[in-house]
C-alpha cells in the first residue's frame, strides 16, 4: 500500500511540473508583478516599529519592506492607514503586504495570510512580529520569510 502512495505521489508530482505550476504558486501572480515592478505596502504606525509623518513611512519594518522589495528589483508605495482597513485592501487585492505592530497572536490570521512570526526586529520588545499579506500568494509569502529569515533570522 505504501508503494501504490509513492507512485501516486510521483505520478501527480510530475503531472504538476509538466503543467507548467510551481510550487508554491500565487494565484494572483503578485511575485511576478512585483518582481521589477512596484510592491504595494500598507503601514499604520506601531512605536517605533513604524512611523509616519505627513506620508512619509519609516522605521524598522518599514525598512525591511523596502530591503525585500530592492531584492526584487521593485520600489515600494506606501498607504498608511488603520489595521482594519490595511486588512480589507489586503483581502481586496489593493495590498500586496502590511506592516503594523501585529504578532503571531494577530487576530486578523482569518482573513490574511500572516507570516512566521519575528521576534529579532528592533523596537519590537521580543514580541514575534508578523507582516500581513493576501490569501493564497504563496510565492509571494515564501520570498518574503527567506528574506527575513535572513535578514531578522527565523
Amino acid at each position: 500500500m505504501r508503494a501504490l502512495a509513492v507512485a501516486a505521489t510521483v505520478v501527480v508530482t510530475l503531472f504538476l511540473s509538466g503543467c507548467g505550476l510551481s510550487i508554491p504558486a500565487d494565484p494572483d501572480g503578485s511575485l511576478a508583478r512585483i518582481t521589477g515592478g512596484i510592491l504595494r505596502a500598507g503601514a499604520s504606525p506601531s512605536g517605533e516599529l513604524v512611523t509616519a509623518v505627513d506620508g512619509e513611512v519609516a522605521g524598522p519594518l518599514p525598512e525591511l519592506i523596502e530591503g525585500f522589495a530592492r531584492s526584487r528589483d521593485a520600489r515600494v508605495m506606501w498607504t498608511v492607514d488603520s489595521e482594519e482597513d490595511l486588512v480589507d485592501d489586503l483581502a481586496a487585492g489593493r495590498l500586496d503586504v502590511a506592516v503594523s505592530g501585529m504578532t503571531d497572536a494577530t487576530p486578523w490570521e482569518e482573513r490574511v495570510s500572516v507570516t512566521r512570526g519575528y521576534p529579532g526586529i528592533p523596537g519590537s520588545g521580543g514580541a514575534s512580529v508578523v507582516v500581513l499579506l493576501p490569501l493564497g500568494e504563496n510565492a509571494l509569502q515564501s520570498a518574503l520569510e527567506a528574506y527575513l529569515d535572513q535578514e531578522v533570522g527565523g
